[in-house]
């Protein structure tokens, strides 16, 4: 765990950061669009080298993390090396919830939705996937889509259930970042679903 942990962030901490959390913001900012994420980042077994690098942007001593427990011990000692987070057990209690697995993942509804005059409190979700290609197809519309967006990540078909559900929620709910190898897709609770069979 020690060699872990001492695994190197970034190369260039200041420049991959501002990079990283250009391509964040561009993601949420457009969702079902992927950006790439080009930090050069030595990222912990586990964690995708793009994940890695929004973990060391976005987190830092103000921040509490939900970990699925499927990930690896080293990864904690890791985020907490390099960031300072804090960690939770407590899913209602996080800012921002590391996922590995979604179809294993705990019900997603025990997250933190905001509240009513606070919805900016809800937890941001950063989930892993195989690939942006492949599962379920659905039609995105909203902010950020000039008209509409097809999107087909490999996600548990429930998901989208559970999307729909949260977008009716706004302000309240859930964001989502969703982290290929070495990309990243936003999901923001702004955005609405529809499955779509002819895809």
């Amino acid at each position: 765990m020690t060699n872990l942990t001492h695994l190197p962030g970034f190369q260039d901490p200041v420049h991959d950061a501002q990079e990283t959390f250009r391509g964040l913001l561009d993601a949420n900012a457009r969702p079902g669009i992927a950006y790439s994420i080009t930090a050069k980042i030595t990222a912990p077994p586990g964690l995708t080298p793009a994940c890695a690098a929004a973990c060391l942007s976005l987190l830092d001593l103000d921040v509490v993390v939900w970990l699925q427990p499927n990930f690896a011990p080293e990864i904690k000692a890791w985020l907490v090396f390099h960031t300072g987070c804090g960690l939770t057990q407590q899913p209602q209690e996080a800012d921002f919830a590391l996922i590995q697995d979604l179809a294993t993942s705990s019900e997603l509804s025990s997250f933190s939705w905001g509240t009513a005059e606070q919805p900016e409190t809800s937890t941001t979700l950063l989930v892993q996937v195989e690939s942006f290609q492949g599962g379920q197809s659905v039609i995105l519309t909203g902010p950020g889509i000039l008209d509409k967006r097809a999107i087909s990540p490999t996600l548990p078909a429930n998901f989208w259930d559970f999307w729909a559900q949260n977008h009716q929620a706004y302000p309240q709910g859930l964001d989502v970042l969703l982290f290929t190898e070495n990309a990243v897709m936003g999901l923001p609770r702004t955005a609405k679903s529809e499955i779509c069979d002819d895809c």
